[in-house]
Formats: structure tokens, sequence, C-alpha cells
């Protein structure tokens, strides 16, 4: 074959050997909304979380009222990731909810397109730091209603007057233990992030 031969396969060829695009994206929110459940849900890896138990000091700070079962907390970071197609695959990191881990977020944050925040509508003000964080860092983001139990206590529009929301952010119900339901919400903020980078 001489140099100015066509490879095998051509443009087709390459594109298919190229490895896909990482792209790096943040699962916020308070505590016990759903974050690590999330991760874990869709992660085509097994998702690396840095879990431990809640003792009775922690019991005594954070709320556990709308989570009685639960008896661990992220202390760090989640991560996980899934290929969206052949050339886009996402890297999930999941923040940790409580105010006193928060000097984490910026080092987690860091190179991320976009966020999904995740909010029970049963306490709507702990995801409120989650909001302010993005909307002050002029990061994409949308908000993700998990549909605990299967159900929401208020209507999308009312979480949106309530968490004082911009219009051009959307606002999804979704259910963070079914893998479908969570990259569908994905996708919306890879949508966003994407408008964004054209616009």
């Amino acid at each position: 074959m001489t140099p100015t031969e066509p490879v095998a396969g051509g443009a087709a060829a390459q594109t298919a050997a190229r490895p896909p695009l990482p792209v790096k994206m943040v699962i916020a929110g308070g505590f016990g909304v759903g974050k690590t459940t999330a991760v874990g849900s869709i992660s085509e890896i097994e998702p690396l979380t840095t879990e431990a138990a809640i003792t009775e000091v922690a019991a005594g700070v954070d709320d556990l009222s709308h989570t009685p079962r639960k008896t661990t907390t992220t202390v760090a970071m989640d991560f996980g990731c899934i290929t969206i197609d052949p050339t886009l695959k996402l890297y999930l990191f999941g923040t940790p909810g409580q105010d006193r881990f928060g000097f984490m977020w910026d080092d987690i944050v860091e190179g991320a397109v976009g966020g999904l925040v995740i909010v029970d509508t049963r306490r709507l003000d702990d995801c409120y730091a989650a909001v302010d964080y993005f909307e002050h860092k002029q990061i994409p983001f949308a908000v993700a209603v998990n549909a605990f139990d299967g159900k929401v206590e208020h209507e999308l529009d009312e979480v949106r007057w309530a968490l004082d929301v911009a219009e051009h952010v959307p606002l999804v119900v979704f259910d963070a233990r079914e893998r479908g339901s969570v990259r569908d919400a994905l996708l919306v903020v890879l949508e966003l992030a994407l408008a964004r980078s054209e616009g």
C-alpha cells in the first residue's frame, strides 16, 4: 500500500476506533435525597462510594426523620460512569449532602459540564445550598425531583416557585432507583450543557 492509498474503512473506521469523549457530570443535593442510589443505579462499573456508618453523634446533626432506615452517609463522594453512545462517556461524581462536607464541592465540581440537583419534596430546604452553588458558579444544572415511594409531595411549578429556580432550569421527576429514569435525567443536563456550549 502506498502512502496515498486510503485506509480500509476510511473515516468511519477511524471514528469507530476512537474512545468515547469523557464528560464529567456532578450529582448533588441534600442529605439522603438519593445521590448514591442514582449513581449506583446507572453506573456500568461497580460504583466507588465513600459511605460511613451514621453514628449517634451524626444522627444528632443530620435529620433522619424522612430516612429512618438510612444507616450510612457519603463522607467524600460517589463515583460511577456510563457510556451514552460510542462517542460519549459520562463520569458521574456525587457530592456529600451535609453542610460540614461542603468544603469538598469545589474540587468535585472542577471541570464538570453540568449538574443534576436531586430534590426530596418532603424537605425542599435541604437542596437550597446545591441550587445556590450551581447558580453562583454559573454551571448548567437541572433539578430532579426524586419520587420517593412513587410520588412527590408538590407539583413541579410549586417546586420551581419554592426554590426560586429560573424558567430556563429544567425540572424533572425521576426515580433514583431506576436506571432508565436516571439516564433520562442525566440526558436533560447533557442537552443543557451542549446548548450552553453552542450558544
